[in-house]
């Protein structure tokens, strides 16, 4: 177990700071340096992209990142990529923020049928199944004045 770091996470959803993780890693030494892999699982929150409800969920994450001494990186590799290892020490933060971040989901909700909000008025539609405003249309006002009708009833 391990504390999850500052803003890990996208805007809607993400590990909170400080929660755990769970790392389940194996650390191999290699002929270029140090091979990590392994598991990352954590408990995520957030919020609902269509009602706003508070969403929690697990999130699972494989996780493999090499590691090379200084100097050492194999040909033809972009060094850029590479991380090296910092005075025989792994730094696993950019690693882990690599593989879970990915891992989240793009737009969480709380169930698979959430309906959401009402658009006009911003009410939570799983509260009120049968939730309805009238649509008259004012461009149809002056015709239904005519018909002697109400003017929902003219602009359908």
């Amino acid at each position: 177990m391990a504390p999850a770091p500052a803003d890990l996470g996208t805007e809607v959803i993400g590990v909170p700071e400080g929660s755990d993780l769970d790392l389940d890693l194996r650390v191999e030494a290699v002929m270029e340096g140090v091979l990590v892999t392994g598991t990352v699982r954590a408990r995520a929150a957030g919020e609902c992209v269509r009602c706003l409800d508070a969403v929690e969920q697990d999130v699972v994450a494989e996780l493999q990142e090499l590691y090379v001494y200084p100097g050492r990186a194999p040909e033809g590799d972009d060094e850029d990529d590479l991380r090296e290892l910092q005075d025989e020490l792994v730094d696993l933060e950019p690693a882990v923020r690599d593989a879970l971040v990915p891992a989240l989901p793009f737009q969480p909700v709380c169930s698979a049928d959430c309906p959401g909000l009402c658009s006009e008025c911003g009410a939570r539609l799983a509260d009120d199944p049968g939730h309805a405003h009238d649509r008259s249309d004012p461009r149809w006002a002056a015709l239904a004045g005519l018909a002697g009708s109400d003017p929902a009833d003219a602009a359908e």
